[in-house]
């Protein structure tokens, strides 16, 4: 008898715990207790990829330091009818205002990449808020095009950042393929990093002055082109409404 009603208070216990979980579970305030009594994810994750039927990639520059190897990035991309897609932050649009024009007049989309290139997790909101702002204002007042993407400094993020980015109505994008240009890799190394990684729907990474970056894009356009993928900017891969995105950063059309 004694054994039955430990057992029955036990039972109760474990309901209730059960219940308050639940309920927290469902809450805001309780979104991060729901991670560790049932393993569930309140982390926010930007776009790495896109899920497609299309046999269709994009390319992506960062620019943020140096702009010698921009019109031959440029001229490129002309030769092979493709368009792209260049992250450019704020002190590099100060300091290259013509070349800002030039990528615009080519019809590459632009994109901001911060104003200051900080690592934006560590900064608060009104931080973010100040850089995302500043930098998309510099690139508009030159192009009179509105920005819509947002690339983070480092592939830094957290939720906030993700969150200030889609108050600000952009749409924060990485990357599933990486290049590794910045490290000097041969046009062949970069070229095979690519083959073996992209899919429909990736977003590839390279910088826009890197070592051998000229080179690289041309065999990687050759090698993509080859295998029927079509090449386009970030802006036109992406889904720009009614979609979702996964735990792997795959966006998904609604």
């Amino acid at each position: 008898m004694h054994f039955a009603v430990v057992k029955s208070r036990t039972i109760k216990i474990v309901t209730i715990m059960i219940i308050v979980c639940v309920l927290l579970a469902v809450s805001f305030s309780g979104a991060r207790l729901a991670e560790v009594f049932f393993g569930y994810s309140t982390r926010l994750v930007p776009v790495y990829s896109v899920e497609t039927d299309k046999k269709q990639v994009a390319i992506s520059f960062d620019a943020a330091w140096g702009a010698d190897k921009t019109e031959g990035i440029l001229e490129i991309l002309k030769e092979y009818n493709v368009s792209a897609t260049f992250f450019l932050v704020g002190f590099w649009v100060d300091e290259y205002p013509e070349t800002v024009k030039a990528i615009d007049a080519a019809g590459t989309e632009n994109g901001t990449h911060s104003n200051k290139h900080p690592d934006m997790a560590k900064l608060s909101a009104e931080e973010i808020k100040e850089e995302l702002t500043t930098s998309v204002q510099k690139i508009e007042n030159i192009t009179g095009k509105t920005v819509e993407l947002f690339r983070a400094p480092y592939g830094s993020y957290n939720n906030t950042l993700l969150e200030e980015a889609a108050r600000e109505n952009l749409i924060t994008i990485q990357w599933d393929v990486d290049t590794l240009d910045w490290k000097g890799l041969s046009a062949a190394e970069m070229c095979d990093r690519v083959m073996k990684n992209v899919k429909n729907g990736s977003i590839i990474l390279m910088h826009n002055n890197s070592d051998n970056i000229l080179d690289g894009l041309t065999m990687i356009l050759d090698r993509l082109t080859m295998q029927g993928y079509e090449i386009t900017s970030v802006g036109e891969l992406v889904y720009h409404d009614g979609y979702e995105i996964d735990r792997n950063g795959v966006q998904h059309q609604n």
